[in-house]
């Protein structure tokens, strides 16, 4: 669990409640029902208008990640790699068989495979290149419907406005109206700016950081597989992989 995710939107709304509270406002007033439905949903369709179902729900599951982030395992790998290369420069290329059956990971199960079957190194690298080009495109396609919500929701926040706005100019020779419309009005505001700029954005650029950082990941492995297809020394392969640990 990312305690400081969690303490980050602890924090942005509690400064927004007790801004409020300072104010002379109470809680009830930012509960509008109306305004939840123009700028939540509003902004949902706009978004699966924008991105295919799967693209779209992809992204909605990757939002576990910003409280509950891929674990970096890097030197759990960084030592598996070593095992691999000091097992391939004494028994051989077939001895990594092994290893390839007893991993759950598809990238690593993938990299064991193609130097067992000999592959030639310069090929080998460029399928693994390829494998994880579509992952990070894939992956990135899902984070930025985070992106898109946090473009969208402000100015459908000004929709609802609008529309308050409307309700109130309909109902002037009825003044009891009046303030719900008003309410709605100034309340969908603050939703869609708030959505945006305290909760899609920042999902948004947290998941960037999170792809790139698995991204990273399967370079060390596609640099170590490489090192290993074409014979390197055990510590070269160590001294490169060294360089993805900083």
């Amino acid at each position: 669990m990312d305690w400081g995710s969690l303490a980050g939107v602890a924090l942005a709304l509690t400064a927004v409640l007790v801004a409020h509270l300072l104010d002379g406002g109470h809680i009830g007033s930012l509960v509008q029902p109306a305004a939840f439905v123009v700028v939540v949903i509003g902004t949902i369709g706009a978004v699966l208008l924008q991105n295919r179902m799967p693209v779209f729900v992809r992204g909605v599951r990757m939002a576990r990640w910003v409280f509950a982030p891929p674990p970096d395992n890097r030197q759990t790998m960084a030592n598996e790699i070593s095992s691999w290369s000091h097992t391939a420069r004494r028994e051989g290329l077939l001895s990594l068989e092994p290893f390839m059956q007893a991993t759950r990971d598809p990238f690593i199960a993938k990299g064991l495979r193609l130097i067992i079957d000999g592959t030639e190194p310069g090929k080998l690298r460029e399928i693994l290149d390829l494998e994880i080009g579509a992952y990070e495109m894939e992956q990135r396609q899902a984070a930025k419907i985070w992106e898109a919500a946090g473009g969208y929701s402000p100015t459908i926040g000004i929709l609802g406005a609008v529309l308050g706005l409307i309700h109130v100019m309909e109902n002037l020779s009825d003044p009891t109206k009046l303030g719900g419309g008003i309410a709605v009005a100034f309340v969908a505001t603050i939703y869609g700016v708030g959505l945006a700029n305290l909760v899609f954005l920042p999902i948004g650029n947290r998941l960037k950081a999170t792809v790139m950082h698995e991204v990273n990941k399967r370079e060390m492995l596609a640099d170590a597989f490489l090192g290993i297809a074409t014979g390197d020394n055990p510590r070269a392969i160590e001294e490169r992989v060294a360089v993805y640990l900083r």
